[in-house]
């Protein structure tokens, strides 16, 4: 088991919670702000690896015979685990396809889950078109900045979970502190974002022809799953909470702690803490404690 060191990055919509929360576990590096918009405490990219608290990069510390079986077919880790603190709205945005981000971009592309670690009153997200739309009425409501009026909105409570399948227009609002945990990806396709303006004074750049051409434009449906938070071929997520056993003979298991005090396998654990277990590897979390387990339990297709 190997414990994660996170790797903060700051947007102009970066909130403080993530620093108060890094710093009072004794985490983060030499890029800590007071002002943070997402720590990655799971991941292989380049973008931005995690170290081990042995100072060992996570790509040698935990090399891809110990992800398991399920990700033998995966030539690089398939997911990436971040927490997110929104002090104001992220941009309306949409993730492609595999397919469509292979064929255009020479990237993977990216389905995701959010799960709500806090959230300020009144504090919702956006999560796909409230109606069946096409992309003739969604690039006019771009143009006359009515897009949110398409979209579907849901406030949200601590505690909840939403799945984002490629292809979903989606924003998350302001107050919304958030792990996502997605494809091991950053191909993102910006569609609106409020006519803001960057640290050079230039407004940020939309991606409005390649969200337009991967956008599922039909009424939302929310997607549930019986026996877990979120599933597809990259990730499988599980809540747990209290004492129990982390084991899985075929995956790695990412044990992300999003509220409450323990140990896991001995080591003090609390909010924004992450843990990489190999699979096969015994680890025994104790204490009040709430977590979420991230697996790869799919076989990768060809």
């Amino acid at each position: 088991m190997k414990k994660l060191i996170p790797i903060t990055k700051n947007y102009i919509w970066g909130g403080h919670r993530l620093y108060d929360i890094l710093r009072l576990n004794g985490s983060g590096n030499s890029a800590v702000a007071e002002k943070i918009a997402e720590a990655w405490i799971c991941s292989f990219n380049a973008d931005g690896e995690n170290f081990t608290e042995s100072g060992e990069r996570i790509g040698f510390a935990c090399p891809k015979p110990t992800w398991g079986k399920a990700c033998e077919a995966f030539n690089e880790f398939p997911a990436l685990i971040k927490l997110i603190d929104s002090d104001d709205n992220l941009s309306v945005q949409v993730h492609p396809t595999d397919e469509f981000a292979k064929r255009h971009e020479g990237m993977m592309g990216k389905s995701e889950m959010w799960y709500v670690v806090d959230c300020a009153e009144g504090a919702g997200i956006y999560l796909g078109f409230k109606r069946n739309t096409n992309r003739q009425e969604c690039l006019r409501a771009v143009e006359d900045g009515s897009i949110l009026d398409l979209l579907n909105y849901i406030p949200i409570k601590k505690g909840e979970s939403y799945f984002v399948p490629a292809g979903t227009v989606h924003a998350i609002g302001a107050g919304c502190l958030l792990v996502e945990i997605q494809q091991n990806s950053n191909t993102t396709f910006r569609l609106f974002d409020y006519c803001r303006m960057d640290d050079q004074g230039n407004r940020r750049e939309l991606h409005l022809e390649q969200a337009l051409s991967v956008l599922d434009f039909s009424q939302y449906t929310p997607i549930r799953f019986d026996d877990c938070l979120a599933r597809c071929e990259y990730f499988t997520v599980k809540k747990k909470d209290g004492a129990h056993t982390v084991f899985n003979d075929s995956s790695y298991t990412a044990v992300t702690v999003t509220d409450g005090f323990g140990m896991v396998s001995g080591r003090v654990a609390q909010c924004g803490d992450c843990f990489f277990v190999n699979a096969g590897e015994r680890v025994d979390i104790s204490g009040n404690i709430t977590v979420l387990e991230t697996t790869t339990d799919c076989i990768a297709a060809d």
